[in-house]
């Protein structure tokens, strides 16, 4: 007998399976997975008495709390669709995907209440939530179709306007399923929410923790000092961020090695970690898994699954085999990189093309977007825009994004070669590099570096260095050094603000 596909019924079976066991960890508050249902069932309660119906849209505005992270099961529970917005974009910008979306109800953290009277849509703000939720009736409700919409998920706008990307519950699914796997998590999990939960549902992580029966360990914001001390006092097993994030642990005078058996996990994309990154991570006795996906693709949809054997190869061989970005999630689908004529490309790690997919965790389409769904799916196959090479061993590693290859003199330049080669010098924190205009090869690489705090470093210095390990033509004719790189709220470096600047 077929059984709808959704993510809500793994909290239907953690509050009979792992009722007593420690749900959410929310600062100084704790909730069971008993309470924790009990929760979620009357945050159902309190939006139906707010108005809300099946497929009516639900947008967030909230950091990743226990509120927000109810709302992934009350706003489905009643057949409802979840938007959940990026609280660092502007009171416009927020606006403009609340009306897109055709929000009617918002759910907000106190300190967005300015924000959320300026773009005129009803909320309920968390200081409200929290009062009304003891007394609230329960709702949540079976169902109906695992097709139907469970969120809306906006594009970081990396690239330019956001689109609306649709999730089913089926999809979900599979993949916080996936992520169960490929993370390990276990009972024993107490996985530290530095990701954003409005970034893809968290990467569907929301779902993925209950359903392995582990614990969320909510952290309102990204403090490397507070991550730190939640390692050691929590015991944190796992948790997710943009190698930026990273960088900004491993540099911080708390960093010393997680004193645990088995290693912290830590998963990570939206750009390649660099070698040195990853050696460094290791020296603390940190696990990285490098995944690559998209938010039309939930998150993750490739994964460098680690082979035992490779642990016993030179650590710089190591490193190289981890910024793969590895081949579909156990649940997902397919990858392949095709050619300009439709056909996969050999499978010898250096023939460029465009990495496609096709599986359980991609998007429906864009939501309003007919046209921009049919250039983006096509023939079956959702073309990601992202450029890549496959490797003999199946194994994928992207090159660059389209729009982030660099043009020079009819020569292609990858902008993340240059970037790895410049991140190996010791006093490079961060490197983006992206094209600039010039008379004679109509494009050159422009390098942003942000330096390690206290270590000197010049232009010259790194041209030298990079030389040695680029072809020349590779390297930067431009340096400009910076504080920080522009950033989106989930790490992802905004190259198309950095063109402007060049």
């Amino acid at each position: 007998m077929h059984v709808m596909a959704t993510p809500l019924d793994f909290l239907r079976r953690a509050e009979v399976i792992h009722a007593d066991r420690t749900a959410v960890i929310d600062g100084d508050r704790r909730f069971s997975y008993a309470e924790f249902a009990d929760r979620c069932r009357r945050a159902g309660g309190l939006l139906e008495a707010h108005g809300v119906r099946p497929g009516d849209r639900v947008a967030t505005l909230s950091r990743n709390t226990v509120m927000m992270l109810e709302a992934h099961y009350a706003v489905p529970g009643l057949g409802a669709v979840l938007v959940p917005i990026n609280h660092r974009l502007t009171p416009g910008e927020i606006g403009q995907i609340v009306s897109h979306a055709g929000a009617g109800l918002v759910l907000f953290d106190d300190d967005f209440a300015d924000v959320v009277k300026q773009i005129g849509v009803p909320g309920i703000s968390q200081s409200d939530y929290e009062r009304a939720l003891p007394t609230a009736a329960s709702a949540m409700r079976a169902v109906a179709d695992e097709h139907d919409l469970l969120s809306i998920n906006y594009t970081s706008g990396t690239t330019g306007l956001p689109k609306g990307v649709m999730y089913e519950h089926r999809g979900a699914y599979f993949q916080a399923l996936a992520m169960v796997a490929h993370s390990r998590l276990t009972v024993g999990s107490r996985f530290l929410w530095t990701l954003p939960m409005f970034h893809c549902n968290g990467w569907t992580y929301p779902w993925a923790v209950t359903a392995a029966g582990g614990t969320h360990v909510c952290l309102d914001v990204v403090d490397p000092q507070r991550i730190w001390q939640l390692i050691g006092e929590v015991g944190v097993s796992h948790l997710n961020a943009a190698p930026t994030v990273l960088i900004t642990l491993v540099g911080h005078e708390s960093a010393r090695p997680v004193d645990s058996v088995e290693p912290l996990r830590v998963a990570t994309g939206g750009a390649p970690p660099s070698p040195t990154l990853l050696a460094q991570l290791a020296d603390l006795n940190i696990d990285v898994t490098h995944l690559y996906g998209l938010t039309e693709t939930y998150g993750p949809a490739a994964v460098c699954d680690w082979h035992p054997e490779w642990s016993a190869l030179p650590v710089a061989e190591q490193a190289r085999l981890k910024a793969r970005q590895g081949n579909a999630n156990i649940l997902g689908g397919q990858v392949r990189v095709l050619g300009p004529d439709g056909s996969d490309v050999p499978a010898d790690g250096s023939t460029v093309g465009e990495v496609c997919l096709r599986g359980n965790n991609v998007m429906r389409g864009y939501f309003r977007d007919p046209e921009a769904t049919s250039q983006a799916i096509r023939d079956g196959w959702f073309h990601s825009g992202d450029l890549g090479v496959m490797h003999p061993d199946g194994y994928l590693e992207l090159k660059d994004r389209s729009k982030d290859v660099i043009i020079s003199g009819g020569e292609n330049i990858a902008s993340i070669e240059v970037e790895q080669a410049l991140a190996a010098h010791p006093a490079v924190r961060e490197a983006a590099v992206v094209a600039m205009a010039h008379e004679h090869w109509g494009e050159v690489p422009a390098a942003f570096v942000v330096a390690q705090t206290g270590v000197p470093v010049d232009e010259s210095t790194l041209r030298d260095f990079v030389r040695g390990r680029i072809a020349g033509f590779k390297v930067p004719k431009r340096f400009v050094f910076v504080d920080e790189l522009p950033k989106t709220a989930t790490g992802k470096i905004q190259k198309f603000v950095l063109r402007s600047q060049v």
